[in-house]
C-alpha cells in the first residue's frame, strides 16, 4: 500500500505568502470597494526593460522560422548565456568563474530547494533567523529538519543563527558543528548586508571545518556600497566552500518570466555517504540533466540583453527606482517614529513592531490603512516583533502608502 512521506505534516501552519493572501481575500470580502496597496510580497511591478522586450520578439521571430527553429537547449543553459553571465556579473568583478560552472535554471527559489538533493543523509543545516522560508521548509519536507520544537522556536534539528536589532543583524558562527549554512545577502527579510571581511569569517569557517556555504545573492543589483560585495566570490577562499545562487527576478523584472542560475565551482569536492571524494558540480550536472529540460531559449535571449550595454543601463535604471521607493519608505516610517533598518543596500525595509506582535501589526496596517506588508514572525522565532515591506510597488503607490501611514488611524 502506498504511504505519503509525514514529513509535510511536520511543516508550521500554511506556507507564509498563502496566509497572507487569505487574511486579505477575507478583510477585500467584508470591504469591497477597500484601496488596498500591497507592499507584502517581493514581486516586482515595473516591466520588462525594452532591450529584454526587443530580444524576446526577435527571439519568437526565430522559433517562428524553420530556419531557425530551436528545440531542447542545453539542461545547463546555452553556452551564449552562460559566457556572458561569466563575463557579466564575475569576471567584470575580478573573479574568476567558467561558463561551465555556471547553470542555468528557472529560478532561485526550485534552486535552493532543489539543492539539498547533493546532501547527505546526516547533513546538519543553519540558518539565519529570520529566514526566507524555502531554506526551512524545503529541509523539513526533505525530512533533515525533525519536529517542531515550540520552545526553541524552530526546529529541532535546524541550527539558528539570530540576526536582530541587538546584534546588528549580523549572524554569529554556529555554536555546534553543522555541514551546510545558508546565507542570504542583501538579505531577505531584513534588508541589511554584510561587509567583505563579515563574509570572510563564514568563508573561513567553513573551509577549517569542511562544511558548505549556500549564498543566494538575488539582491545584488540593488548594492551600491563600495564595502559590500556583490558575490560571495570576492571574498578569498569562497571558491572551496561556496555555492551563489543569482536570479534575474528582482534584477531584470523576470518574476512572471522566470530565469536564474546557480554557480557550482569545480573546486568544490567533498567525501559522499561511502566515503569516495566527489564532485559538486558534477553532481549538480548530473542532476540537472536528469531532472530538467532547460529554460526556453526565447527566455535565455531576454535574459542575455541585460548583459548589453544598453539593457544593463536599464536594469540600474529599474533598479534604482526601487531603490528611490525604499528611500521614501524608510524617511516616512522614521517620521512616524519606528525604528528602521534595511533599505540602503535592498529592496527591502524591516521595521519594528510597537507592541511586538507581528501578525496584530499586519491586521491593524490591513484594517486601518489599508497596506499589506509581511509579518516578521512568518520568517522564524527571531523575525516576531518585527515587520517587512518592499519598495516594489509603484511610486504613486509608495508615496501613498507613506501618506496614509503619517496621517492619524482612520
Amino acid at each position: 500500500m502506498f504511504r505519503a512521506t509525514g514529513n509535510y505534516g511536520l511543516l508550521q501552519g500554511n506556507y507564509l505568502f498563502s496566509e497572507i493572501a487569505k487574511r486579505i481575500e477575507a478583510y477585500v470580502a467584508k470591504n469591497p470597494d477597500a484601496d488596498i496597496i500591497r507592499m507584502g510580497i517581493g514581486d516586482v511591478t515595473r516591466p520588462l526593460v525594452p532591450a529584454v522586450v526587443s530580444a524576446m520578439h526577435k527571439a519568437v521571430d526565430e522559433m517562428g522560422a524553420k530556419e531557425t527553429f530551436r528545440g531542447y537547449g542545453p539542461e545547463q543553459g546555452y553556452a551564449f548565456l552562460r559566457e556572458a553571465i561569466a563575463a557579466g556579473d564575475y569576471h567584470a568583478r575580478g573573479v574568476e568563474v567558467a561558463a561551465d560552472e555556471i547553470f542555468v535554471s528557472d529560478g532561485a527559489k526550485c534552486d535552493v530547494g532543489s539543492i539539498q538533493e547533493l546532501f547527505g543523509e546526516n547533513t546538519v543545516v543553519a540558518v539565519t533567523d529570520p529566514v526566507y522560508p524555502v531554506y526551512v521548509d524545503t529541509n523539513v519536507m526533505a525530512g533533515r529538519a525533525g519536529k517542531y520544537d515550540a520552545k526553541k522556536g524552530g526546529y529541532e534539528k535546524i541550527v539558528y543563527l539570530p540576526c536582530t536589532q541587538e546584534n546588528g543583524f549580523v549572524p554569529e558562527l554556529p555554536a555546534t558543528p553543522v555541514d551546510v549554512i545558508y546565507l542570504c545577502y542583501p538579505n531577505n527579510p531584513t534588508g541589511t548586508t554584510l561587509t567583505k571581511a563579515q563574509l570572510k569569517v563564514f568563508v573561513d569557517y567553513a573551509n577549517k571545518n569542511g562544511a558548505l556555504l549556500l549564498y543566494d545573492s538575488a539582491y545584488e543589483v540593488f548594492i551600491s556600497d563600495p564595502d559590500v560585495p556583490h558575490s560571495i566570490f570576492e571574498v578569498e577562499g569562497a571558491k572551496t566552500c561556496a555555492i551563489e545562487f543569482r536570479s534575474f527576478s528582482k534584477t531584470a523584472g523576470f518574476t512572471g518570466t522566470r530565469c536564474a542560475y546557480a554557480v557550482v565551482p569545480k573546486t568544490l569536492e567533498y567525501k559522499d555517504d561511502t566515503g569516495s571524494t566527489v564532485s559538486l558540480n558534477a553532481m549538480w550536472n548530473r542532476r540537472h540533466c536528469t531532472r530538467f529540460n532547460g529554460v526556453p531559449y526565447i527566455t535565455q535571449m531576454g535574459a542575455l540583453a541585460t548583459y548589453s550595454a544598453e539593457g544593463r543601463a536599464q536594469v540600474l535604471e529599474s533598479a534604482n527606482y526601487y531603490m528611490e521607493n525604499a528611500r521614501i519608505i524608510k524617511a516616512g516610517l522614521e517620521q512616524a517614529g519606528y525604528a528602521v533598518f534595511g533599505g540602503e543596500n535592498a529592496p527591502y525595509i524591516w521595521l519594528k513592531v510597537p507592541g511586538g506582535d507581528s501578525w496584530a501589526f499586519f491586521d491593524e496596517l490591513l484594517k486601518t490603512k489599508q497596506i499589506v506588508g509581511t509579518p516578521g514572525a512568518g520568517f522564524g522565532n527571531a523575525g516576531e516583533g518585527y515587520f517587512r515591506m518592499t519598495a516594489f510597488a509603484s511610486r504613486e503607490n509608495t508615496k501613498r502608502a507613506v501618506e496614509r501611514i503619517l496621517t492619524s488611524t482612520r
